[in-house]
């Protein structure tokens, strides 16, 4: 099951590329004039998206996908491989739970600005 494993960090290290990325490509994309910065259903996921990882370290929630490939990794021994390596490395750091509660909701107030500021297109 560790190539599911894989599978799993893969697919947390691009949703964490989309909530971060999506901050920056919002803000670039509005300051270059390009009209998909404003478009309501890449903005409503991706503030949807923060606002689930937010809620869930305000709860003291561990991550479901971090979960899940803790589970399909118990049991295996032997070395990591290059995926697990690299990834993990770009997404998983130790420091204690209330700083990452705090980021992520600092996160997530940057984007609801960032709604205000820069605000999709209205639905019609």
């Amino acid at each position: 099951m560790i190539w599911l494993a894989n599978v799993i960090l893969v697919l947390h290290a691009l949703i964490v590329l989309f909530i971060v990325g999506g901050l920056i490509a919002i803000w670039t994309g509005a300051g270059l004039k390009h009209a998909w910065a404003r478009n309501r259903v890449f903005r409503t996921f991706h503030i949807f998206a923060i606002g689930i990882v937010a809620a869930l370290a305000v709860l003291n929630v561990p991550c479901p996908l971090t979960v899940l490939e803790d589970f399909l990794r118990t049991g295996s021994a032997g070395p990591q491989g290059f995926i697990q390596h690299w990834v993990s490395a770009l997404l998983y750091y130790d420091f204690p739970g209330w700083v990452f509660t705090v980021l992520y909701v600092a996160f997530l107030l940057a984007v609801a600005i960032t709604w205000r500021l820069v605000p999709p297109k209205p639905r019609f």
